[in-house]
């Protein structure tokens, strides 16, 4: 069987910059890097875990009243892509997104969990 661990939390924003700082200052976590252009995202660090934040465009859905269930999606880190991939996919898994390289170093695919939440599987090699 493939070995999971955890990688990130990633939220999206519509304002990206006063989420940042909610969660500098009130949680202590410390920016990693900006990515700016196109796709605006700041990566923080908290506690040990990566927390990725995207800001929000007009594709983007209202959050829902709370309670509600899901997050946008969680990253699993996972050595084996392939091999986890035809695991899942022998065990009826929905792909939404199919294996793929996502940068050099990094491969990707998106699965279906329950109440349609968003799982990101990750591989991470020397670039």
């Amino acid at each position: 069987m493939a070995r999971y661990g955890f990688d990130h939390i990633h939220l999206r924003s519509p304002d990206l910059e006063a989420t940042a700082a909610w969660f500098q200052d009130k949680l202590g976590a410390e920016i990693a890097r900006r990515v700016e252009g196109e796709a605006p995202r700041i990566d923080m660090t908290l506690g040990g875990l990566d927390l990725f934040i995207s800001a929000s465009d007009a594709r983007v859905a209202a959050p829902p009243v709370s309670p509600y269930n899901g997050i946008d999606h969680f990253g699993l880190a996972v050595q084996g892509l392939d091999a986890a991939v035809a695991e899942l996919k022998a065990k009826g898994v929905k792909f939404t997104m199919e294996p793929k390289q996502a940068r050099p170093g990094v491969r990707i695919c998106f699965i279906e969990g329950p109440q349609n939440i968003s799982i990101e599987l990750l591989e991470r090699t020397a670039a």
